[in-house]
């Protein structure tokens, strides 16, 4: 390794200006991929392509014909009739009908048309009114077909939309004072796109009413569009702090860029690469330039504070960059080492986003290491020489200590006179987090991605103190077994009962209850020789084989044989069971008593308003019928309606599956996995009437099953990042207690930042998750810096006593540099619109601070305390006449 440092450090001081023109020829190489970039912000693909949950949710979508829904919501609290007042009900039937305008040719099939779904839409004008007409018959008329001209008629239209229990909370919400508009989409894609197009046509509208967009696709499609932006914005302004922060601290402008360029060559070289190999940009890896170029300026300012505290004119540039590099070669690849391992091992992660942020964060520290190698020696040594008059730390403070200075000299007194109070006040804070760490709760939603004050978010909290819920998560019921297979007891069990149905013949048949008798003897004869084939299915065609060769009268008593088994099938298909239509009625009942959903819509509320109309129009007749008959009659009635294909939605053609349409209050994970265990729970309570399975599907749940995976994945990340960190760190030091002593900082800064969290109730949401590896990265790094640099300054002077006051001379001040230039300069990004960005901006800082101060403070009061084990058998070396180590003077009497 030695052979390596020395051939980099010779090549870079010697080469300067061709060391420069290969590294930006390599970085023009991968930025030269940039154009190609493919940005991906659907969070569904946070999960495998091959995994169950999504899987199957694409599977129900295309069985149910079920669409992303962006909801138009419309609200008027001023007028005392609400939105029923002939002006609002205006301007939503006009922009019912500019919704039904927003399609556009598929770029990839121009057979194929993209945006709304004009015939799933939910609007006053396109849903249907479902009156009895007269004793028996249903007229089905649209509700809205022309916009009111008086307040009777919007009285009218109240009317209507009120009895529809289906309506009900879903167009338009109980108190009168708001109606959505459902629009479906042929995409998801579509959302900001339709979005944009509806805010448009808003600012033409007058009036006094509120209009609001929102919906999962909207906020998902929108973070993609504007993570950019505010990336593009927030990034520079992250990068112009540190700029003058660095300034302040070494007072020569052309060494202050050279932290600023490490970074962009990183991030350029690093999200290049990706781009290049094919890799889309995903809300994950948007982060990436974030994370790299907290960690990429980390070396380059150690290199820079070393090479400002050790600079003499005497020495000149060359010589002091070449004494820099061979104290800070090793603690830095030693860190970047083990920081790059931390994040690569996001790849046990089971979310190929997740996978593909950390390793390639994992390969840009890496790179970052390598530049601040080759490039920073270089880049010193092509500047003009008269940069450097004046320069140094003895230059500027000659004769006078800095308040960093005085800061560190009163903080290396208080580690070492203090050290065991220090341990012990450290301990207590470690159970305090811990009962925090207990009160975290995991939850994500992406509308809350937004600030509160951002349109989607404002839009979100208005409709929903209005209706009871927005967010659709689907239950989707399937029978364990399309066909029902008969045992040789259900076999006898439906003879005994076909023998009945042959003996009620005999009045019209005389010879019904011999035949049916042979009947059944040849079909079980035909069940039992044939292993493949359902047993209905055989009567059925048995029947339909005798029908065609019987004569006569013989004929029609087949054909009622033959009714006889189709009537068994159809008794088998679950959702033309009264009894399983209760079922669900009971589910529904039950769960909205529990406040978990503020809306649902199941096959039994179709059949329960057709029933209703077919009897008296009362409300008492909102009920499922009592007989599979009448339930058959209620599908066949609903679909003469002008919406028949409605009735997929809830129901599969065989009638074998059903949906469930469940409206959430909330996007929040926490509000949908109450919802599962509630149905869980109340599946196993109460058994259904039939043997049926139950899943679930869409864009909530979605956002649960990959949430579920990543915190399950993080924690398996993170304990293997841990593992091999503190592997990495023993073998680096080759020294059990030394690598231990590392993680000290890591694993306290994580206990602090993640017990802080739970007391406060912040959510355990993804920004929170991935920022527990960064902690790894960073408390590592300042960890492992601290003891390569005690243990060389220990050699020389072979006391703890003599090396705490050197320890926070320049090496101190180095770390202290780095945690306040990372923690300051990331704070711009708390200016972002969106909660991530802010959310990163504020535990990065707080991670370099927490981590800085246990470094300075935690680890040399442990080594104080324990100093003679932790350097028995240290090798001295022997003493020269000076040392290259700066000073500062501490007291260190007890």
């Amino acid at each position: 390794m030695n052979q390596i440092k020395q051939m980099l450090i010779s090549f870079a001081t010697r080469r300067s200006w061709m060391t420069i023109a290969m590294l930006l020829l390599l970085a023009v190489f991968c930025g030269s991929f940039f154009p190609k970039v493919v940005i991906d912000t659907d969070p569904e693909h946070m999960l495998p392509a091959d995994e169950p949950s999504r899987v199957f949710h694409n599977e129900a979508k295309k069985k149910f014909a079920l669409s992303e829904i962006v909801v138009l919501g419309i609200i008027n609290e001023k007028n005392p009739h609400g939105v029923f007042n002939p002006d609002t009900l205006s301007r939503i039937y006009e922009l019912a009908e500019f919704s039904r305008t927003l399609r556009w040719e598929n770029p990839d099939d121009p057979t194929k048309m993209d945006g709304v779904i004009e015939v799933d839409m939910i609007a006053p004008s396109m849903v249907e009114h479902i009156t009895q007409e007269g004793p028996g018959t249903i007229s089905f008329d649209w509700l809205m077909p022309h916009p009111p001209s008086t307040q009777p008629q919007a009285d009218a239209v109240r009317e209507k939309i009120f009895s529809n229990p289906m309506l009900t909370g879903q167009l338009a919400s109980e108190d009168g004072k708001a109606m959505c508009i459902l629009l479906p989409l042929t995409d998801k894609y579509q959302s900001y796109r339709v979005y944009t197009a509806l805010q448009e046509k808003i600012k033409e509208l007058g009036g006094d009413d509120e209009f609001h967009i929102t919906g999962l696709p909207v906020a998902q499609d929108a973070i993609g569009i504007e993570m950019f932006t505010e990336m593009s914005l927030a990034s520079p302004l992250a990068m112009g702090t540190i700029f003058l922060l660095l300034y302040f601290f070494f007072r020569k402008l052309s060494l202050t860029f050279l932290p600023m360029i490490i970074a962009t060559l990183s991030v350029v070289m690093t999200m290049g690469t990706m781009i290049g190999c094919g890799f889309e940009v995903h809300i994950m890896s948007s982060m990436i330039p974030v994370f790299l170029m907290s960690i990429a300026v980390v070396d380059s300012i150690h290199i820079l504070s070393e090479f400002f505290d050790l600079y003499t004119p005497e020495k000149g540039r060359k010589e002091t960059i070449v004494e820099v590099l061979n104290i800070l070669f090793m603690p830095m690849l030693y860190t970047s080492l083990t920081s790059a391992a931390g994040f690569i091992s996001l790849a046990l992660t089971p979310i190929p986003p997740v996978q593909i942020f950390g390793v390639f964060v994992g390969l840009g520290i890496m790179v970052a290491w390598l530049l601040t190698i080759m490039f920073v020696p270089a880049y010193i040594m092509v500047l003009p020489a008269r940069i450097f008059n004046n320069f140094g730390f003895n230059k500027h403070n000659s004769g006078k200590t800095t308040l960093l200075s005085r800061i560190l000299e009163k903080t290396g007194g208080i580690s070492y006179r203090y050290a065991k109070p220090l341990l012990g006040l450290f301990l207590i804070l470690l159970v305090a987090s811990a009962w925090g760490i207990s009160k975290i709760q995991i939850n994500d939603n992406p509308v809350k991605w937004f600030a509160p004050s951002h349109p989607i978010r404002l839009a979100d909290t208005a409709l929903n103190k209005h209706f009871a819920g927005t967010y659709p998560a689907y239950l989707i019921l399937e029978s364990e077994d399309l066909e029902v297979h008969y045992s040789n007891s259900d076999k006898r069990k439906l003879a005994d009962k076909f023998a009945v149905f042959s003996k009620e013949l005999s009045s019209e048949f005389p010879e019904a209850e011999q035949k049916g008798t042979s009947f059944m003897a040849e079909l079980m004869n035909v069940s039992d020789q044939t292993e493949d084939g359902f047993f209905l299915d055989q009567a059925t065609n048995l029947a339909a084989n005798k029908a065609e060769q019987a004569k006569g009268d013989d004929f029609y008593l087949y054909e009622e044989f033959g009714s006889f088994f189709s009537l068994e099938k159809e008794l088998q298909k679950p959702f033309k069971q009264p009894e399983m239509l209760s079922y669900l009625a009971g589910l529904q009942k039950e769960i909205l008593k529990a406040g978990l959903v503020g809306k649902s819509i199941a096959p039994a509320d179709l059949v329960s308003k057709i029933h209703q109309e077919l009897t008296d129009g009362k409300e008492a007749s909102y009920r499922v019928p009592e007989k599979m008959q009448t339930v058959g009659e209620c599908y066949m009635q609903f679909q003469q309606s002008h919406r028949p294909h409605d009735l997929w939605h809830y129901v599969t053609p065989d009638y074998n599956g059903a949906c469930v349409v469940f409206m959430l209050s909330s996007g929040d994970n926490m509000i949908m996995e109450a919802v599962e265990t509630f149905v869980a729970d109340y599946f196993q309570r109460n058994p259904p009437p039939s043997d049926i399975s139950h899943n679930w599907a869409g864009l909530t749940y979605i956002n649960v099953a990959w949430q579920s995976q990543m915190v399950e994945g993080m924690l398996r990340s993170f304990l293997g990042s841990f593992a091999i960190v503190l592997l990495m760190a023993v073998f680096l030091f080759r020294s059990l207690k030394w690598g231990v002593l590392c993680m000290v900082p890591l694993t306290i800064t994580i206990a602090f930042i993640y017990g802080f969290i739970g007391i406060i109730g912040k959510d355990y949401d993804m920004p929170v998750a991935v920022l527990g590896v960064l902690t790894l990265g960073m408390s590592v790094d300042f960890a492992i810096h601290f003891v390569e640099r005690s243990r060389k300054i220990y050699a020389k002077t072979g006391s703890w006593n003599e090396t705490l006051p050197r320890m926070y001379g320049a090496p101190a001040r180095a770390i202290s540099r780095n945690v306040l230039v990372i923690a300051i300069g990331f704070l711009p990004m708390l200016i972002s619109a969106l909660i991530p960005y802010r959310t990163t901006s504020l535990l990065l800082s707080s991670i370099m601070l927490t981590s800085g101060i246990l470094t300075l403070v935690a680890m040399p009061a442990i080594i104080t305390v324990a100093s003679k084990w932790f350097f028995a058998g240290a090798k001295l070396e022997i003493p020269t006449q000076s040392t290259s180590e700066a000073t500062v003077t501490v007291k260190v009497d007890q």
